[in-house]
């Protein structure tokens, strides 16, 4: 059974000091009803990474059914770090296109300004194995950066030649409302931006963000009585590889990015050739170089040429559209709520309510987020309506 997406909501990536888990959730979910048209849905699906350690909070499925008056529905959180939403949304596509519920919302939400400086650090590390790696004062940030100065290392590169993601980040950035930092990058700032963990700088890091975005799937049968455009999910996949770079193989070869990517092209019976943007988990620079050549867009130690001449193929009237409502790094990251912004994104572009970000005549749009570097990869390809 087909399944289309026929409301969509979200709110701004913002620090929303004043307002709670739940009051972010509960307006982008009304968003996505409102949309829709519906009231009621069968089923309530949640993606949320940080609850536990960034707001004293689990058990948002009870939380948000009270919330949006839904007691009959069934309503559970997944978990997969930064890809907590992806893999929500593949939950959600499951359990429509099996016939198991007529209709569900999937819900990203993240609430990281509960706290700040190295408790958040510390709370986000949960994503880390706890017994080799935050134990001996790993982060995140600090594992990109290893893997960053081992691709430079490698292929002979130098801090300026990822610039172009961030530029082209910030462009598309600088004309979304819904983007936490709205400045373009000026020639030369990014190489000159203090140290987070060397060679990963202020700006090639997607900052922290608080928000909330949702959508609500039927299948696609009952789709066209309740929405003028449903845009269909036409490939859903998640691939999972080592939790620890030093468990992998090969830490420059993501290969659950090529894994999900693969399945999810065979699903939808298209070629990379045939797909119109991309929206892919640009935390890091370096992430994006390597998921480029996962999928097959560039050969090994080439991705980082798509930044070339500050982004120019892959802007919206690029080769190959990249972030174009600015990505993590402009959009800001709201963690598990990351990969329902995406879907959220590419409805728009694909029902051509992208604005000044639009992009012309888009029919195919990958989304992809991710948990951890590459340990959890969902990947989900979004087409427009047959006319």
């Amino acid at each position: 059974m087909d399944v289309s997406i026929v409301g969509a909501g979200m709110i701004p990536v913002r620090e929303h000091w004043s307002r709670g888990l739940a009051e972010l959730a509960a307006e982008a979910g009304a968003l996505a009803l409102r949309d829709a048209g519906l009231t009621q849905v069968d089923a309530l699906y949640i993606g949320n990474a940080y609850g536990a350690t960034f707001n004293q909070q689990t058990q948002l499925g009870s939380l948000l059914v009270a919330q949006f008056g839904l007691p009959n529905a069934e309503a559970y959180t997944s978990e997969a770090g930064d890809a907590s939403g992806g893999v929500a949304l593949r939950t959600g596509y499951m359990a429509v296109a099996s016939g198991a519920v007529r209709s569900a919302m999937v819900i990203g939400v993240e609430k990281a300004t509960d706290i700040v400086g190295s408790a958040r650090i510390s709370a986000r590390n949960i994503s880390l194995d706890a017994d080799f790696e935050s134990i001996n004062g790993a982060t995140l940030t600090a594992m990109a950066g290893l893997l960053m100065r081992r691709y430079m290392h490698e292929y002979g590169l130098d801090l300026s030649q990822f610039e172009g993601f961030s530029f082209n980040a910030h462009r598309n950035g600088s004309r979304n409302k819904f983007a936490m930092y709205r400045n373009r990058l000026r020639a030369g700032a990014f190489a000159k931006a203090p140290m987070i963990a060397e060679p990963v700088n202020l700006f090639d890091s997607a900052p922290d963000g608080d928000g909330a975005a949702a959508v609500v799937l039927v299948n696609s049968e009952l789709a066209a009585d309740l929405a003028p455009s449903p845009v269909s999910i036409s490939g859903s996949a998640v691939a999972t590889d080592c939790l620890t770079l030093q468990d992998r193989a090969d830490p420059l070869d993501l290969r659950a990015v090529a894994l999900s990517t693969a399945r999810c092209l065979e699903q939808a019976g298209l070629a990379l050739n045939e797909l119109d943007a991309l929206e892919l988990h640009d935390a890091y620079t370096v992430v994006t170089a390597l998921s480029l050549e996962a999928m097959g867009y560039s050969d090994r130690g080439r991705g980082w040429e798509w930044a070339r001449n500050e982004g120019a193929r892959i802007a919206t009237n690029g080769d190959l559209p990249l972030s174009t409502f600015g990505g993590l790094k402009s959009r800001g990251n709201p963690g598990g709520a990351t990969g329902i912004y995406q879907a959220v994104e590419a409805v728009q572009q694909l029902q051509g309510q992208a604005g000044e970000n639009q992009i012309l005549g888009a029919r195919h749009i990958l989304i992809q987020s991710m948990g951890g570097l590459g340990a959890t990869v969902a990947t989900h390809i979004l087409s427009a309506p047959t006319d």
